[in-house]
């Protein structure tokens, strides 16, 4: 799994990518500072929202620069997202917590509080806000 919309209102935008960047289907994604989305990671910040389609090395223009890649964006500020995790409980409910790669939350982590728990699902899955979006809380890169 990834993130996926759970409630809220969100729309697609394009935005390129950079040659030979794989992505999952689902996953976060932030600016690299040179114009182009590439998947997020536990030190990213300013995340944009999630690509809703993946990109494989075996895609015809996989090797090609800027090539335009569609971007669900949250167009208000409590978009609820699905995402996977480890270990999750229900007093998680409120935590900030950070990120383990571009599709799974870190429950066990806050150094830099990128995502909100909105809510429980189970041991493995929890409803999230992303806090690190770059017009609610900016989170700087490492």
């Amino acid at each position: 799994m990834s993130f996926k919309l759970h409630k809220g209102k969100t729309k697609i935008m394009y935005f390129p990518r950079p040659a030979s960047q794989a992505f999952l289907q689902g996953a976060l994604v932030y600016f690299n500072g040179s114009g182009q989305v590439i998947p997020a990671d536990a030190t990213s910040g300013a995340h944009v929202g999630v690509i809703k389609s993946a990109v494989v090395a075996t895609d015809g223009n996989y090797a090609t620069a800027d090539v335009m890649v569609p971007i669900e964006v949250p167009m208000e500020r409590w978009v609820e997202w699905s995402v996977l995790t480890a270990s999750a409980v229900a007093d998680d409910i409120g935590n900030e917590i950070d990120l383990t790669d571009s599709v799974t939350a870190n429950r066990g982590a806050s150094a830099k509080d990128a995502l909100l728990v909105t809510g429980y699902v189970s041991a493995t899955e929890l409803i999230v806000t992303i806090l690190s979006n770059a017009d609610v809380k900016y989170t700087a890169t490492t």
